[in-house]
C-alpha cells in the first residue's frame, strides 16, 4: 500500500511539473499580424505539442526591461523588428539562442542573429488613398513623392519612432540608398534627416504608434498618404479600403522572435521557435499576412500568386534598403532621442 501511495504521489508530482512546463506566453503587436501568427503558428503548435499558449500584446523594450530587472518575467516569447532586438541585446534582455537550441542553417544568412529567431521579412513603404490619387492620374511612387506636398497635396502620417523614417527622409532628400547609413552616421547627416521630417510636420495629421493607425487614417480620409508596413496596408486592401501601395522604394526589415531572460517556460519557447523556422511552417504566414519567408526553402511552399503580395521577391528587393540593425544598435538611442525631441518641437 505504501509503495502504491508513493508511486501515486510521484506520478502526481510529475504530472504537475509537466503541466507547468507545457505552457507558454507569447507577446506580439496585435491586429492582423498577431491574428495571422495565431492561425498559422500558435494554434497548430499547441495542437501538435499539447503546449497551451496564452497571448499578450505590446512587448515594448521598456516593459521587458522592467520585467527582467525585477525578476518578474511573464513572457516566454516576444516579437520585434531588428531595432527592438538589438536594443534588447544591448540591455542584456534576451537569451542567447545557440545552434543546439534552434537550427538556423537554412535561414538567409543576413537574417540570422544569436539572440533572435527570424520569423518574416516585412517592409516600410508608401501607402496612399486611391480616392485622393485615383488610377489614371499621378500617384505617389517614391519617398520624394511622399515629401512633395505641392504635387501630392494632403495630410500624411508617419511612425512616431525614428527607425525607417530617417532612412526614408534622406532618400527623399536625394541620398543614394547605398550611402544612407554613411550619411546618417555623421552629425550633419542626422540633422539633415531630422530637418527633412521637421519640414513635413505641418502636413502630418499624426505620428502613429500602432500599425493599424495609418490604415485607418487612409480609410477614413484623415490622411491621403502614409508611411507604414506593407502587411497592414495589404490587410486594408483585402478589406476593400481605398488603399494602394507603391513598391518603387521600400525599407525591408526582418521580424524576430526572442526569449526574454528569465522566461518561466524557456523549454516550451525553444520548441515553438523550432516550429516557426521550419520552411514548410515559415511559408504559411504569407497565407494570411503579406510578409515574406526568412528561408529560401520556404519559397517551395509559396505559389506565384501569393508571391506577388510579398515584399521580398528578388525583383522588389532591387529597390530596397534593408534596415541596418547594427547601425541602430550603435546609434539608436541617440537617433531615437533626437527624433522624439524633434516631434515635440
Amino acid at each position: 500500500m505504501r509503495k502504491m501511495l508513493l508511486a501515486a504521489v510521484a506520478a502526481a508530482s510529475l504530472l504537475t511539473t509537466a503541466s507547468v512546463a507545457e505552457e507558454m506566453v507569447f507577446a506580439s503587436w496585435g491586429g492582423t499580424y498577431q491574428e495571422a501568427i495565431r492561425k498559422v503558428w500558435l494554434t497548430p503548435f499547441s495542437k501538435e505539442t499539447g503546449i497551451s499558449v496564452e497571448e499578450d500584446t505590446e512587448p515594448e523594450v521598456a516593459k521587458i526591461k522592467a520585467m527582467v530587472d525585477t525578476n518578474s518575467v511573464t513572457w516566454d516569447v516576444v516579437t520585434g523588428g531588428g531595432g527592438t532586438l538589438m536594443r534588447g541585446v544591448n540591455l542584456g534582455l534576451f537569451e542567447k539562442i545557440t545552434p543546439d537550441m534552434v537550427n538556423q542553417d537554412h535561414v538567409i544568412p543576413g537574417a540570422r542573429n544569436d539572440y533572435g529567431v527570424p520569423s518574416e521579412i516585412f517592409s516600410s513603404l508608401i501607402g496612399f488613398s486611391t480616392k485622393a490619387f485615383p488610377d489614371g492620374k499621378p500617384q505617389p511612387a517614391t519617398f520624394a513623392d511622399f515629401w512633395n506636398v505641392e504635387k501630392f497635396p494632403g495630410k500624411r502620417t508617419l511612425p512616431d519612432k525614428a527607425e525607417t523614417v530617417l532612412e526614408a527622409a534622406l532618400i527623399a532628400d536625394g541620398v543614394e540608398m547605398g550611402k544612407v547609413y554613411e550619411v546618417l552616421s555623421t552629425e550633419e547627416g542626422l540633422k539633415r534627416a531630422l530637418n527633412k521630417v521637421r519640414a513635413l510636420k505641418p502636413h502630418v495629421a499624426a505620428f502613429w504608434s500602432s500599425g493599424a493607425q495609418p490604415v485607418q487614417m487612409l480609410g477614413s480620409g484623415e490622411a491621403v498618404m502614409a508611411f507604414g508596413w506593407n502587411g497592414r496596408f495589404q490587410g486594408g486592401i483585402d478589406s476593400n479600403l481605398p488603399i494602394k501601395m507603391s513598391w518603387e522604394q521600400q525599407i525591408p526589415q526582418v521580424g524576430f522572435f526572442m526569449i526574454p531572460k528569465g522566461a518561466p517556460d524557456k523549454a516550451a519557447a525553444v520548441k515553438f521557435l523550432n516550429y516557426v523556422v521550419k520552411p514548410e511552417n515559415n511559408a504559411k504566414l504569407s497565407e494570411f499576412v503579406a510578409y515574406g519567408p526568412v528561408t529560401e526553402k520556404a519559397w517551395a511552399f509559396i505559389d506565384a500568386k501569393r508571391a506577388e503580395r510579398l515584399p521580398s521577391t528578388a525583383e522588389r528587393l532591387k529597390n530596397a534598403l534593408f534596415l541596418d540593425i547594427s547601425w541602430w544598435a550603435k546609434n539608436g538611442t541617440k537617433a531615437s532621442e533626437a527624433y522624439t525631441a524633434m516631434l515635440k518641437d
